[in-house]
């Protein structure tokens, strides 16, 4: 009978492991549900919001509060996307010239705002590429992109994906429009 009296000791000890584990932000962006998905196997809201959750496990990494999806923001971000594949190009400014600033402040996400920050991510991927897990991984590899992601200053994110790449291949092309009101 004393191994029995250990027995509860360990599987208590085995429990409070798992459980710190599955809390930890590592795993966060591992439970990302949708995380690995493409247009091919999630519908948009479901990748919009694994991208949210990854971004966010990222962010819990580095002791940042985690972002909110803000629909303006988002309204930018989807329209650059769309733009981005439809038209064929890939940058920060529209064909027409407009900048992701502009596009920022007509979405009425600035409207009556004392002070702003913003920024702004743009990827595309195919095939196993094209994921919010590794868009979000190119993205921390890339300083200025790394730099939106983590910093401490924004509170808001919009997240726009379309189906597709500025190329004509099939996968997907993402925006995050990055922003904090003051």
């Amino acid at each position: 009978m004393m191994g029995s009296s250990r027995r509860p000791a360990a599987l208590a000890a085995t429990v409070t492991a798992l459980l710190l584990l599955a809390l930890s932000p590592a795993s966060a962006a591992a439970a990302c549900e949708g995380a690995t998905g493409s247009f091919d196997t999630a519908g948009n809201r479901t990748l919009v919001r694994a991208t949210l959750c990854v971004l966010n496990a990222k962010r819990g990494r580095h002791n940042l509060r985690p972002l909110r999806l803000n629909s303006r923001l988002s309204t930018a971000s989807r329209g650059h996307s769309r733009a981005m594949v439809r038209q064929h190009f890939f940058s920060h400014d529209s064909l027409d010239g407009t900048s992701f600033l502009e596009r920022i402040r007509r979405s009425g996400y600035l409207d009556g705002a004392a002070g702003w920050a913003v920024g702004e991510n743009i990827a595309w991927g195919s095939g196993r590429l094209s994921t919010p897990r590794s868009i979000a991984s190119a993205w921390m590899h890339s300083p200025g992109h790394r730099a939106n992601m983590l910093s401490r200053t924004f509170r808001a994110i919009g997240i726009g994906i379309a189906s597709g790449t500025p190329s004509g291949d099939s996968g997907a092309t993402y925006t995050t429009d990055f922003g904090r009101r003051g």
